[in-house]
């Protein structure tokens, strides 16, 4: 089937909802840590660092790692060696973005006075470090596979659908922890006298941002899994391919 058969009505008005859905998140993700939270400090003030986590994370796990998932359907006629590069450079600034996430909370936990904060005692925390760790392993795996030299084609071959499973994974996992990271930081700030408050505006911001986290993921997920989006091979790519298993 030519590219020219394709159905891609509504590609176009899914990606401009992607982008519109995540930069709104980021914004106001921006307002909530810098305005209601007090804005971004280093080590020394640990209060402030901590903002420096959920703000990377959702640029990180959430934009960043939905826009990578979408290169191969968005940029669909560019050569596929290009894409490949796009691919790894967005999802490796991604994964680099999310650890620097993981140190500030860390950082201020460990840093915190009078005493330290214990690590990783909630369920987010748990979600956080699995979908981090395999961030990690994904790119990296999959930098050696598709972009390392030499590598014989049936193994890349083998290994496209876990390496496609294990990206959707990371990025359906990245959008629940974040809405059980909303979940628990709104108890801790929004709880008064033992009671909960919307102060200010801010319990609506969190919900919000919440409900943009959820319509994000579902849209990139219905957009790579509309089988009419799907990047057709082009004759460059078995020119590719031939030329690699000939190496």
């Amino acid at each position: 089937m030519d590219e020219i058969e394709q159905d891609l009505r509504g590609l176009k008005a899914g990606f401009v909802t992607v982008q519109v859905v995540g930069v709104s998140l980021v914004v106001m993700m921006s307002i909530w840590t810098g305005h209601y939270m007090g804005g971004f400090s280093g080590q020394s003030n640990p209060d402030l660092e901590f903002n420096w986590h959920p703000l990377l994370l959702t640029i990180s796990l959430i934009y960043l790692y939905g826009n990578g998932i979408l290169i191969y359907r968005l940029a669909r006629n560019e050569r596929k060696s290009k894409l490949k590069v796009a691919h790894a450079t967005v999802m490796g600034c991604a994964t680099i973005f999310a650890c620097l996430g993981l140190k500030a909370v860390f950082d201020s936990h460990s840093l915190a006075k009078p005493l330290p904060i214990p690590h990783t005692y909630s369920l987010h925390s748990w979600c956080g470090m699995l979908t981090i760790i395999l961030a990690v392993t994904q790119w990296l795996l999959g930098f050696i596979t598709f972009l390392w030299p030499g590598l014989a084609s049936h193994l890349r071959t083998t290994f496209l659908p876990l390496h496609i499973f294990t990206g959707l994974s990371v990025f359906v996992l990245a959008g629940v922890t974040a809405l059980m990271g909303l979940t628990e930081k709104a108890f801790f700030r929004l709880k008064d006298n033992g009671q909960y408050q919307a102060k200010g505006g801010e319990g609506a911001l969190i919900n919000m941002m919440g409900l943009l986290v959820v319509v994000f993921c579902v849209s990139v997920m219905v957009l790579v899994s509309k089988s009419s989006f799907r990047r057709l091979n082009r004759p460059e790519d078995q020119m590719l391919l031939s030329e690699t298993q000939t190496e």
